[in-house]
């Protein structure tokens, strides 16, 4: 019997120990964050910045030290905005902006997506893609322009084109250097289950380059709009670039600082929404910004 007391004495202890020690280890853990990370996310953060800004811009044109002529006031700027709302111009052409931007990012998306497949999966994919890509990559899209002009036209074909070949660049190479990454063990790991090829760029190769497709398409949102900026200003006839060269012909410098705060909010907007889905996409990683 006094075995059997000792014994239970004993195998009772263990847990206990183990509760009154691991568990704050773990709770600790799970609730502080690295001495040297950096530090808990601030609400809203991101609207800091921008805030800055335009309250320089407010005092700076109060003040009277930013002259009107130059960069005119912010109240100036949302009283053009609400004018050009009002009489329909800006409206429709923010609506064809948008629908350039989109197909446009939604095509390039698609198509740097697959040349990062075709080259990341493949020597001979990559030993006919890559090296295009990279002389695109270093090609300026206005020096494209011309000759895109000549193939072309100057119609809506022409815009799409541009647009599209600068965002499936990024796109592929971020996705095709992720993708070269992945962690050979799961390959080997892939083969020995005997996964299909679809199977391995669906479970392995695909999830692999996640990461690096969302750094690619954040860089295409922007791209896409500075390629829109570019193509709207070469004969358009509607969109915000064209309502920015009309204004310019007539100096109305009010008209121009809309388009820009425009586009950059629709940049801002779109870089914010990259963001959440790739935190969506990506929960299950533990990285110095979560």
């Amino acid at each position: 019997m006094a075995v059997r007391t000792a014994d239970a004495g004993v195998f009772g202890r263990v847990p206990r120990v183990r509760r009154s020690t691991a568990s704050p280890v773990l709770a600790r853990r799970k609730t502080s964050r690295p001495r040297l990370g950096p530090g808990r996310p601030i609400p809203f953060g991101l609207a800091i910045g921008p805030t800055l800004l335009v309250g320089a811009w407010v005092i700076g044109s109060a003040t009277e030290s930013i002259d009107p002529e130059t960069l005119p006031a912010p109240w100036t700027v949302a009283q053009t905005a609400g004018d050009l709302w009002a009489d329909g111009r800006l409206q429709s052409n923010l609506l064809t902006s948008l629908q350039r931007a989109a197909l446009g990012l939604g095509i390039g998306v698609a198509l740097g997506l697959v040349l990062a497949l075709v080259a990341g999966l493949s020597r001979i994919g990559e030993a006919l893609v890559d090296g295009p890509v990279q002389i695109k990559r270093a090609i300026p899209t206005l020096a494209l322009i011309p000759l895109f002009i000549v193939w072309f036209g100057i119609g809506e074909e022409m815009k799409l084109i541009v647009i599209t070949t600068s965002v499936a660049v990024p796109i592929y190479i971020n996705t095709h250097a992720h993708l070269r990454s992945v962690d050979a063990r799961y390959v080997e790991l892939a083969q020995t289950v005997g996964l299909s090829r679809w199977d391995f760029v669906r479970k392995v190769a695909l999830p692999g380059s996640l990461p690096g497709f969302f750094t690619g398409l954040r860089l295409a949102v922007t791209i896409a709009w500075l390629a829109l900026v570019v193509v709207e200003q070469v004969n358009a006839t509607s969109g915000i670039g064209y309502l920015m060269t009309q204004a310019r012909t007539y100096g109305q410098i009010d008209v121009i600082v809309v388009g820009l705060v425009i586009y950059g909010l629709l940049g801002l907007f779109g870089d914010l929404a990259v963001r959440a889905s790739e935190r969506r996409a990506l929960s299950w990683r533990q990285t110095l910004g979560d």
